[in-house]
Parts: structure tokens; C-alpha cells; sequence
């Protein structure tokens, strides 16, 4: 057994999207190979809404999953093919948009002003790229959890975790999405397979995972001792943490504890043609995507 070691730390960046929409920017749009199979991140949050927020209107997908995990708030969809529906706190939506489909997403604050969830891009094989469109609406009750003695809560969103299996079933990349809550000052050992492309995103509170730095600003017992150590940054409030290859994370959290989405993907090594909401295997897939796009062709049967 081997502990994965961090490779990178970094702070999501905020980021203007859809009608007005102040998000941050895990990653996205910027070397995807490097996340394989997963494409982009974003953290949608707001605590102090006083009115409307600006939504998601009408935009294209082709070639891709979008995956949204509601905290608190709603959000209200509908696309091309009719379907519609509200997601809401603890919620799931994995949308396989397939051959193509155009929809547009309105998030709304809860009755104390919050809207907080995300929403992740899995890239399709090229087999897939062209299948029917599905959605995957999951509430927030079906979502298996496991508590363990230690106080560390984890929903199985998708994937089979120690035999916990998440209600997101028949995705392509037989993806793993963890969301692991640890109680202050407590350290754990998080089984991954080796071969999956992994990150943590950090949430909540605050933590260092294996080989990470030390705590800046926080009383360690080598330091109350007068020993010297190496103070750097805890990972906190909206991190991106990034492996190295092996098949266990460690993360120990700190005095405040830890919440932070743990997802992991057999990467698809495949050539990637990319605009915008539309990610393709060819240049040529592209053109005729945006071609589809221009002419109205672009909603069509599954070849």
C-alpha cells in the first residue's frame, strides 16, 4: 500500500459564467489531459442573496456528463427534450448530454439567503459521444453514507466505496465522488485505485493531506516545544488538491475539521477537440458539431 502524494495546491479562481453568475474555478478549459477524464470544476456559492440570481440560459452540450451536487438552495432545469425538474439540497444531477441536447439551469437561495453547489464536466469516450441523451436525478435521501467511529461521515455518490455502492450507475469512466466530512484534529487513510486520475476539492473547514505542507498560524505540539518546523498553508476553504500516483490518501484534518469532495476516473487517453459546452474527439467532430449548432441539427436521434 502506498500513500499518494500531493503534487499541487491551488486556490479555485473566481469566475463570471451564464447571465451573471459569480462562481470559482477549480479548473477548466486549460491542459485536459491533465484531469482525464474530467474536464472542469466549478463552486457555485453565494451566503447573503437578496434577490434574484442570475442563471444558466439556454446553452448547448454535446459529448459530455455535467454533474451538479446541490448544499443548499435549489435549482430549476428544463431542456430541448422536455424534460424539467428541481433539484435541491443534497441532491444530485448527472446529465449525459450524449449527441446533443440544449437546456438552462436557475438556481434560487434557501430561506436564509444561501446557494452553494457545483458542477463537474466528465468527458465521454468516443464510443459514447453520440448516445442518447439521460438524465440521472438522484435525491438527496438515496445517497448512500457510511459514519464511521471516529465521526467521519462519507456520501457514495457514485462508485462502489468498501462495498458501499452510490446511486449514479452506467457512467463510462466508472467514476469514484466522495463527499467526506472528518471531525476536528482526526486523520484518515481513503483506499484509491492506482489507476484513477483523483483530486480533492476542499470545502469546508481545513486539513493537510500526505506529503502537503504544515499548517501556517496554527500551534502544532513540536512547535509548543520549541522545536522548529516548516509552517506553510493548511488546505482550506476552496483548494484544489492534485496526486501523484499510489493507492491511499491520507488527510488529517485540522482544529476546525474538514468537508471536501473526494472524486476519482479511469482517464479515456483519447484526443480531445474542445468549444465551449461541446468537447468532441476530432477537429472535424467539432466543425460539424457547430455546424449541427448553426443549421438546427444540433438536437438529433443517437447514431
Amino acid at each position: 500500500m502506498s500513500i499518494r502524494p500531493v503534487t499541487a495546491q491551488t486556490q479555485a479562481t473566481p469566475t463570471v459564467e451564464g447571465a451573471g453568475v459569480n462562481l470559482h474555478r477549480a479548473f477548466g478549459f486549460h491542459n485536459p489531459k491533465k484531469f482525464d477524464p474530467f474536464l472542469l470544476f466549478d463552486d457555485f456559492r453565494q451566503d447573503d442573496v437578496t434577490g434574484d440570481i442570475a442563471g444558466f440560459p439556454w446553452h448547448p452540450h454535446r459529448g459530455i456528463e455535467t454533474i451538479s451536487y446541490v448544499l443548499n438552495g435549489t435549482v430549476e432545469h428544463a431542456d430541448s427534450l422536455g424534460n424539467k425538474g428541481v433539484i435541491g439540497t443534497g441532491d444530485i444531477q448527472w446529465m449525459t448530454a450524449g449527441s446533443g441536447i440544449m437546456h438552462h439551469e436557475m438556481p434560487f437561495a434557501n430561506t436564509a439567503g444561501q446557494m452553494h453547489g457545483f458542477q463537474l464536466w466528465s468527458n465521454l469516450p468516443a464510443s459514447e459521444k453520440m448516445c442518447a441523451p439521460r438524465y440521472q436525478d438522484i435525491p438527496s435521501d438515496e445517497i448512500a453514507e457510511r459514519l464511521d467511529d471516529d465521526g467521519t461521515r462519507i456520501r457514495v455518490i457514485a462508485g462502489d466505496w468498501r462495498g458501499i455502492l452510490g446511486p449514479v450507475k452506467g457512467i463510462a469512466t466508472d467514476p469514484v465522488y466522495l463527499d467526506i466530512s472528518l471531525a476536528p484534529n482526526t486523520t484518515k487513510i481513503l483506499p484509491m485505485d492506482t489507476y484513477r486520475n483523483t483530486f480533492a476539492y476542499v470545502f469546508a473547514g481545513n486539513g493537510r493531506f500526505a506529503d502537503s505542507s504544515a499548517p501556517r498560524g496554527v500551534l502544532l505540539e513540536k512547535e509548543v516545544m520549541g522545536q522548529d518546523l516548516n509552517i506553510r498553508d493548511l488546505s482550506g476553504n476552496r483548494t484544489l488538491v492534485e496526486f501523484g500516483t499510489g493507492d491511499e490518501i491520507k488527510v488529517t484534518s485540522g482544529p476546525e475539521g474538514i468537508r471536501f469532495l473526494l472524486i476519482a476516473g479511469a482517464p479515456l487517453q483519447e484526443p480531445i477537440a474542445w468549444h465551449g459546452p461541446i468537447v468532441m474527439n476530432t477537429p472535424e467532430e467539432l466543425r460539424q458539431a457547430m455546424s449541427d449548432l448553426r443549421n438546427d441539427r444540433f438536437i438529433r436521434p443517437a447514431h
